[in-house]
């Protein structure tokens, strides 16, 4: 695949953009006219720097509105285009994108518009341009590609071709296969979508995605074009108001990434393959020499042990059931916050292969003598992700400790998923990582009310052909203001599962630990919804545990401690019955009692070690 993106996809100058998308890697870019209106640099200037740069400017565009009923109008078209070639010729330049018409009078009879677009085509030829007639979604006469291929066939002009947009395709339903039968297909622009009932405008102008971000099936459309047979360029054309706000060279990044994923998915083994992770190895927070002490007393009321320390020092092994928590006391910065995921994987270096391919930067990490080499990658928000064998040879890097693991009894079974605190900007992004690099499978958006707004969240889960693996990842953002404020809304978080979670807060609260508190209202309102038997409700009660139940049956018992700090707390799960949630109705009560409960609502008894601990 030859890649290219549209410069309107980017933030910054147009020099700022060419640098971008040649610094990912892209071989080519769309020049969108408002960006070299408002560059100082002159049209020759920039092709220089494209060329010193190694992009080729594959697209100037748009020319809008190229037919109209009235003949002035007509004349004052050519005369516009007629302008414009020397400029496309400048930018070293062969092909001009023309949409078609928008206006309320627009041609409506097929020859007739094929006509005016002949007329234009001979201009462009005479300067060594073609053009490449693209029908917009919400065209006032031309709106499908297919109709506007058939007014193209009918000018019959060797410099007029068809430029085919799978957000014009797929927003209107349209069936992307006939893309394979046209005959002359100029150029390719792709673009996802989240799937949103909403007007073609608006939704096209502000809330287009990279390919895998969205809920468009792109795959089948790439294949329509391979079938094609076209060999142009494979480009970006994303219209986001979070991408003209955000970092060009990470946007960049991520718009290569989507493609390269996009290729793979259309014909498996363009990438190196790769098996998904089949499970968690390990959780890594980092804590401050100051925060650590409350992360060990968190784990050790849950029942974990510190049973081993790095051979390095700093480091510590915290194991109980089947939980690996690595507390790394070396984040000076860091009062606690889950900085390492640890994923079991059959073949680690052939992930670490698919992963360079797309993009991800790969961490070096420093080997002493006897210990595991575990390829790392570092996620877009930061935290590392380490590719551990499906056998523990990465135990062997600590120490033992003279601290016995726990006995066997009710306890934790594992880890059940993962959440992870992202910037405003950073969530689309982090999203693709999940599914790109480690082959996760993304859930709907979910979006729950908190005291401070809206908090959203997406799961992204292992693959249901790998029904052995139990990878969960959540990525939530929570309101801007809040995050401001630095309060612990939507933060990090690990989730412990458990077959019996009543025993294990039991273990907790007897140990000293402090689960976080429910208001009474929540029972009250929970037996309303589901007519909980008596005695079930007043456990519940008793012991802090929040209730779902899924429309098949499947319950989810969940309690939460408090939050050690803005970014971690812990969770403990159980599922019943195959409930596959997370329990999303819980969540507003989980956020407001974070942001701070009245002292009277604080139960009596539960300010042992952790509870003070997390209070500080």
């Amino acid at each position: 695949m030859r890649t290219s993106i549209a410069t309107v996809s980017l933030a910054g100058t147009l020099a700022e953009k060419l640098r971008a998308a040649a610094a990912a890697g892209f071989d080519a870019v769309e020049v969108f006219e408002p960006d070299l209106v408002t560059s100082p640099l002159p049209p020759a200037q920039v092709r220089s720097l494209a060329d010193d740069l190694g992009v080729r400017i594959a697209l100037f565009q748009p020319f809008r509105d190229p037919d109209d009923t009235d003949p002035s109008a007509v004349a004052r078209t050519r005369e516009r285009l007629r302008r414009k070639l020397p400029v496309v010729r400048a930018l070293g330049c062969d092909l001009v994108l023309v949409c078609s018409s928008v206006h309320p009078g627009a041609v409506r009879d097929d020859d007739e518009l094929a006509g005016q677009l002949a007329a234009l085509a001979d201009l462009a030829a005479a300067e060594g341009v073609r053009l490449a007639y693209e029908a917009l979604a919400w065209g006032t006469h031309v709106a499908d590609y297919r109709h506007g291929a058939r007014v193209v066939a009918l000018a019959g002009h060797p410099a007029l071709g068809t430029c085919v947009d799978s957000f014009h395709v797929l927003s209107r339903g349209d069936d992307p296969d006939d893309v394979a039968t046209l005959d002359k297909l100029f150029f390719c622009q792709v673009a996802d979508a989240p799937l949103l009932g909403m007007d073609l405008l608006p939704w096209s102008r502000h809330h287009r995605l990279f390919p895998g971000q969205g809920g468009f099936d792109l795959a089948r459309f790439h294949r329509a074009v391979l079938a094609n047979g076209y060999d142009g360029p494979v480009s970006l054309e994303v219209f986001n108001d979070l991408y003209r706000q955000s970092d060009p060279g990470r946007t960049a990044v991520d718009g290569l990434r989507s493609l390269r994923h996009l290729a793979d998915r259309a014909e498996p083994g363009t990438l190196p393959a790769a098996p998904a992770p089949a499970g968690w190895a390990f959780v890594e927070v980092a804590a401050s020499p100051e925060g650590a002490p409350a992360v060990g007393a968190l784990l050790g009321a849950l029942g974990l042990a510190r049973t081993g320390t790095h051979r390095r020092g700093d480091v510590d092994l915290w194991t109980g059931g089947g939980v690996n928590v690595v507390v790394n006391r070396r984040s000076a910065d860091e009062r606690a916050r889950v900085s390492s995921l640890g994923l079991r994987v059959s073949r680690p270096h052939a992930l670490a292969d698919r992963a360079r391919e797309l993009l991800a930067p790969l961490v070096h990490r420093p080997v002493g003598p006897g210990e595991a080499e575990i390829p790392s990658l570092v996620a877009p928000d930061g935290t590392w992700v380490q590719f551990c064998g499906t056998t523990p040879d990465w135990l062997d890097d600590f120490t033992p400790t003279d601290v016995p693991a726990p006995a066997a009894g009710p306890a934790l079974t594992g880890v059940d998923h993962v959440a992870l605190p992202q910037p405003f900007a950073g969530f689309d992004s982090a999203g693709l990582f999940l599914t790109a690099v480690l082959g996760l499978e993304a859930g709907e958006v979910v979006e729950v009310p908190g005291p401070e707004g809206l908090v959203r969240s997406r799961a992204h889960t292992s693959p249901a052909r790998t029904p052995d693996a139990t990878v969960r990842i959540a990525l939530n953002v929570g309101p801007t203001s809040a995050t401001l404020r630095g309060r612990p809304v939507a933060a990090g978080h690990v989730a412990f599962a458990t077959a019996d979670l009543f025993a294990v807060v039991r273990g907790f609260t007897a140990a000293g630990g402090e689960p976080l508190p429910v208001p009474d209202n929540y029972y009250d309102d929970l037996d309303a919804r589901f007519g909980l038997d008596a005695a079930f409700l007043a456990d519940l009660r008793r012991h802090g545990v929040l209730y779902d139940r899924d429309g098949t049956g499947g319950e989810l018992l969940q309690f939460f401690t408090r939050a050690v700090s803005r970014e971690f707390f812990v969770e403990v799960v159980e599922r019943r019955g195959g409930y596959a949630g997370y329990g999303a109705a819980n969540t507003p009560v989980r956020l407001a009692a974070q942001r701070g409960v009245p002292a009277g609502l604080r139960a009596a008894g539960r300010s042992g070690p952790a509870g003070a601990a997390a209070r500080r």
